[in-house]
């Protein structure tokens, strides 16, 4: 199902969407747009034939009283179909919002006294991190466009200003009636002085015994792309990017002889939640909702410069709305490139002394948002023998805390001259809207262990595979389970592979598979709910796209996962939706600072007797002319055989 209608609107759609905004005057004289994007048609439409129309979705703001505005557009009739203003939740951050932050906070009178009871009283070195102020149940949000504000220090224009935080202080401030709402002092702390620099001036001297590493494609990549449409190996699939879940991939299908067999419809990041653990007055509200609260596809960098990709490197632009709805482009967001992946396959025939290798090559798709002190890569790795990887890296500088010599605060680590840094997870939650061989599929949580003794295990070996169908939505706890090497399956119980066995494909989720931590009455467990399990299972509906709703921003109705799933839908045999969180919780040690090493962390979809065989027995050996000459003994003198 291939529809351009699924496709990310373009330039002039963009700009259609903001001329019916604002001729139906929604929003007020001055709306803001928080997010626009494809409305996505319901798959059950397309397959029953019905027309569908080219539909865009807006959140709009009006920067005079703070209302969100939902926005459903007709782009072929060019109508309104429906605005609807939200009683929970907001549009996410405008770009200017930061700034007016910034701007509003720094005139005001107690915020320029609390400072100066820390010693400052330049405020052109002073920077302004804007936190979201849902979790904050002591304030009501009605009516109010409100956020905290953390405040640092830099020494100098490009100084690390996280290590110099002036703890204590919390500036809350309303960007829309442009006033301070609150400054909150919890007591002065020294401002740690040290400088913490990452650049490489600070840093000397550099290493020196480096030699280069260089990537060659002289006949250039192996793919093809015609617009969004990518065809790879036997993969096809199509590249899109949203404001709000950064890439999709949809129309994901793998060439099975003659035939392209679907696997996915869509797959994307579908929220992620950032929450930090430390109880302290200043700090225990702190969270991001990196996707709807800020827009992880808006904050994608753009690689012009600084390449964060190796090799022969196919880059897309995107195209976003700007906060008055303007289409702007974002250069080489996404990256597309090939990369070595080691051995693919190899036999060593002990009797006959010949040697069989392939090495395997993966296509990566990637992107990089900031998000403040943070960065997200998302990269989707595609491989021969028709498996999936998705890589999460987080990148960039941890959150701080200051303290005095011998007090430590609670959950925290000591990183610098009174200096720590918070503890805190990163969960990330993809929806991942599987076809496999069409829409009609099931799911099965696997688990291993050992077949209790008895006629069928009399000597203690055997390993038993429990096979547990869920059926409904509530079926199952949801989480990962090492000790039974827990996995989850999705079939088509309609189609068999050769042998009889309902073709599928695997879910295995990666070491990262934890869960929220946060507890009641923290209002980070009501807002998001999807992150106490690793796997939901819904029924596909248009109308479920986020985890944590479309609106988790200054949202505390609940709104997803949790409450749809409350009505226990079947999940059997129909169009089944995916949803796998990825946890990682990050109690930070000195080697994060100043800047930390990028960590990864990943799952896996494979297929499981989705093919009669091995779909990678194709893939050609070494090129001659590749081989590293005298290596091998084993290899004959006209042909590489031994993977070097």
């Amino acid at each position: 199902m291939h529809h351009a209608k699924f496709d990310a609107l373009t330039a002039e759609e963009i700009s259609k969407v903001a001329l019916l905004v604002r001729k139906n005057g929604i929003g007020g004289e001055r709306p803001g747009f928080g997010s626009v994007f494809t409305h996505e048609p319901d798959k059950a439409k397309l397959r029953a034939g019905e027309p569908v129309a080219r539909q865009a979705r807006a959140f709009i703001l009006d920067r005079t009283s703070a209302a969100t505005f939902e926005v459903l557009l007709d782009l072929d009739s060019e109508e309104v179909v429906s605005s609807t203003q939200l009683t929970d939740g907001g549009a996410p951050m405008l770009a200017e919002e930061a700034e007016t932050a910034n701007d509003v906070v720094k005139a005001d009178p107690a915020y320029i006294a609390a400072l100066a009871k820390r010693g400052i009283t330049d405020l052109s070195l002073v920077q302004l991190d804007p936190l979201g102020t849902g979790n904050r149940e002591d304030i009501d949000l009605t009516g109010r466009r409100l956020w905290a504000c953390v405040s640092y220090f830099r020494h100098f224009e490009e100084d690390n200003p996280y290590a110099h935080l002036i703890d204590g202080i919390i500036a809350v401030v309303d960007t829309v009636k442009r006033e301070v709402y609150a400054i909150e002092d919890s007591g002065v702390k020294p401002i740690p002085t040290t400088c913490n620099n990452y650049t490489a001036e600070h840093n000397q001297p550099m290493r020196e015994d480096l030699k280069p590493l260089e990537i060659s494609q002289p006949q250039g990549p192996s793919f093809i792309l015609n617009g969004p449409q990518m065809q790879w190996q036997k993969w096809r699939f199509r590249i899109n990017m949203h404001p709000i879940d950064g890439l999709v991939l949809s129309g994901i299908e793998y060439k099975d002889g003659h035939d392209y067999r679907s696997v996915m419809h869509r797959a994307s990041l579908a929220e992620m939640l950032v929450p930090y653990g430390s109880p302290e007055t200043a700090h225990y509200f702190r969270s991001a909702f990196d996707a709807g609260e800020y827009g992880m596809g808006k904050l994608a960098n753009s690689l012009v410069v600084g390449c964060d990709c190796l090799g022969d490197i196919t880059y897309l632009d995107v195209v976003m709305a700007d906060d008055d709805g303007n289409p702007k482009v974002i250069k080489k967001a996404i990256c597309i490139h090939e990369e070595d992946a080691g051995i693919l396959w190899k036999h060593s025939d002990w009797a006959t002394g010949k040697v069989d290798v392939r090495r395997s090559r993966k296509l990566v798709v990637s992107f990089i948002a900031t998000i403040g002190n943070y960065h997200y890569g998302f990269y989707w790795n595609f491989f021969q023998d028709g498996h999936i990887e998705v890589d999460t890296k987080l990148m960039g500088i941890v959150q701080t805390v200051a303290y005095e010599n011998g007090q430590l605060p609670p959950g925290t680590s000591p990183i610098a001259e009174n200096l720590a840094a918070t503890w805190h997870q990163h969960l990330f939650n993809f929806r991942l809207d599987m076809e496999l061989d069409g829409w009609e599929n099931s799911v099965y949580q696997n688990d291993v262990d050992s077949e209790p003794l008895g006629p069928s295990n009399p000597h203690g070996n055997a390993i038993r595979v429990t096979k547990t169908l869920l059926s409904r939505e509530q079926d199952g706890d949801g989480l990962t389970n090492p000790q039974t090497a827990r996995t989850w399956t999705v079939v088509n119980p309609n189609k068999k592979n050769k042998w009889g066995v309902p073709v599928g494909y695997k879910l295995i989720p990666g070491w990262a598979s934890d869960t929220l931590i946060a507890q009641e009455p923290s209002l980070m467990i009501k807002r998001a709910g999807f992150a106490t399990k690793n796997l939901w299972v819904t029924p596909y509906s248009p109308d479920e796209m986020h985890s944590a709703g479309d609106h988790p921003n200054a949202d505390r109705s609940g709104a997803g996962l949790p409450t749809w799933t409350a009505a226990n839908r079947s999940v059997e045999n129909t169009d089944v939706v995916l949803w796998h969180t990825v946890g990682v919780t990050h109690i930070p040690r000195s080697e994060d600072w100043p800047v930390m090493p990028t960590e990864v962390a990943s799952f896996m979809l494979l297929p499981n007797n989705f093919f009669d065989k091995s779909p990678a027995l194709d893939v050609p050996g070494t090129v001659k002319d590749q081989c590293v000459t005298g290596v091998c003994e084993h290899c004959p003198p006209d042909a590489c055989t031994c993977g070097h």
